[in-house]
């Protein structure tokens, strides 16, 4: 086995939990090392995701090591008055990882899923000539104006290993003449839907019990993505679907992410006596509410897959999803951001008898298969 240093870069929720698997697959390596041969992580935090609940509850919930770089570059940063735009904030992770990379020297520097940390980590190892390992490859919504479809396109033309969580990835990855370097390693975060299980089950009681909920008497929902905060009219429309799903008896529970609790105050939206807005939810006690919904309904690429694992039906607040498997085993429906849609789709699901459940993102050991490709492409 080489020696061999990686340099891990993560800014956002999603990414601590991936990070989290791959962390734990580089642990067991090191247990069964040859003596004189060390594989080393250096973990760099971007601060996209500054708030605590946002942030270093995940760190401390998933034992991730402490970062031994973080830049501190805020999602909710300030610039002259105005919310720092993609390309300043963008800008700033390049400069501050570049600087990083240069003193570090890793072989690879490992990015994850499709934000502005993951184009920024890729772009600054791609121009050093530092390889780049990109988990969560090849996946695509054909979506160019999300800012995220932008980031994983030009991540995965830069990368040097594509490790892809499904076979409709690789063969995105085709499509577009990337064939070199891609891997069928299935998907992490469902090695920590695994791994965490019985970790969160144990906490269910206690966090039903705290918000008054009971099993499969709630909804839950979840929105963040910047197509749907930043367009009023999709807000809206959301909103008051969500106000109309909801009652006393049978709530939509929102946790809500900081950039969405700055535009329903911006809009003066206000909700009815069924939708609770409760602060961001760490991960432990978001697998605890997953678990337990009835239906979630959400923008995040990430529920949509928590809720396929939990064996939840889902409704997606989007007009497309980079899972389409979800929705062609009948687990999500993509609703889009209409009122009538969303509510009719919410119905639906809570009624509808549960499709068959199939392994669509591997074992529970892809990260595992990444550390180990790593080893294997690196040179002695």
């Amino acid at each position: 086995m080489p020696d061999l240093k990686i340099l891990t870069i993560v800014g956002a929720r999603p990414q601590f939990i991936k990070a989290a698997a791959v962390s734990r697959a580089i642990a067991r390596v090191l247990d069964h090392a040859v003596p004189g041969h060390t594989v080393t992580e250096m973990l760099v935090h971007t601060g996209q995701h500054y708030d605590d609940n946002m942030s270093r509850v995940f760190f401390d919930e998933l034992d991730i090591p402490l970062p031994h770089h973080n830049l501190g570059v805020g999602g909710a940063a300030k610039s002259h008055g105005a919310a720092k735009s993609h390309g300043a904030q963008t800008g700033r992770m390049l400069e501050r990882i570049e600087e990083i990379l240069l003193d570090e020297k890793p072989h690879w520097c490992l990015v994850y899923g499709d934000t502005n940390s993951t184009l920024a980590g890729a772009l600054a190892a791609a121009k050093l000539h530092v390889p780049v390992a990109h988990v969560e490859a090849g996946l695509r919504s054909f979506n160019r104006r999300m800012p995220e479809e932008i980031n994983r396109v030009l991540a995965d033309h830069v990368s040097d290993l594509l490790f892809c969580p499904t076979d409709a990835a690789a063969r995105n990855l085709a499509r577009e003449g990337i064939t070199r370097g891609v891997r069928r390693s299935g998907d992490v975060m469902y090695d920590c839907a695994l791994h965490y299980a019985e970790k969160a089950r144990a906490l269910e009681p206690a966090v039903l019990a705290r918000l008054g909920l009971t099993a499969k008497s709630f909804f839950l929902a979840t929105v963040h993505r910047a197509e749907n905060t930043d367009a009023t009219d999709r807000l809206r429309g959301i909103f008051d679907a969500l106000n109309e799903i909801g009652s006393p008896e049978r709530p939509v529970v929102f946790p809500v992410h900081p950039r969405t609790a700055h535009r329903i105050d911006e809009l003066q939206l206000r909700a009815a006596a069924g939708l609770r807005l409760i602060p961001p939810a760490g991960y432990l006690e978001m697998v605890c509410l997953e678990r337990n919904a009835s239906v979630i309904l959400t923008d995040s690429g990430g529920v949509q897959k928590e809720a396929f694992f939990y064996r939840v039906p889902c409704v997606t607040l989007r007009d497309e999803t980079e899972w389409l498997e979800t929705v062609e085993h009948g687990w999500n429906t993509l609703a889009g951001a209409a009122r009538a849609k969303i509510v009719d789709a919410a119905a639906r699901a809570a009624r509808a008898a549960l499709p068959e459940w199939v392994p669509l993102y591997g074992d529970g050991n892809a990260a595992g298969e990444i550390v180990r490709q790593l080893i294997e492409a690196t040179p002695a």
